[in-house]
């Protein structure tokens, strides 16, 4: 158990002296996404402003809604595509 918290107490100092290294973890919509860092794990996402805020419970479920209205969209929008290439 002490090797866990001294690996991720080096991984925070990292973070803290050479910066984040924030890689794409989910993508919500093409302006939303979820970001991670590899080293501290910490997540961020982008608010309704483009900034990068932090991934609270409250945001994790406006992304995910977010996500479904997006999906439910895009599928509508291939259907009607579809149906009016057929006539």
């Amino acid at each position: 158990m002490r090797k866990t918290t001294k690996s991720t107490a080096i991984q925070r100092i990292y973070c803290d002296v050479f910066g984040h290294r924030y890689e794409v973890s989910k993508k919500v919509t093409s302006h939303v996404k979820e970001y991670k860092c590899r080293c501290c794990k910490r997540e961020l996402t982008t608010n309704s402003n483009g900034n990068l805020t932090e991934l609270t419970p409250t945001f994790k479920e406006i992304n995910s809604i977010l996500e479904r209205i997006h999906t439910a969209r895009m599928m509508r929008s291939k259907q009607k595509t579809l149906s009016s290439s057929i006539y």
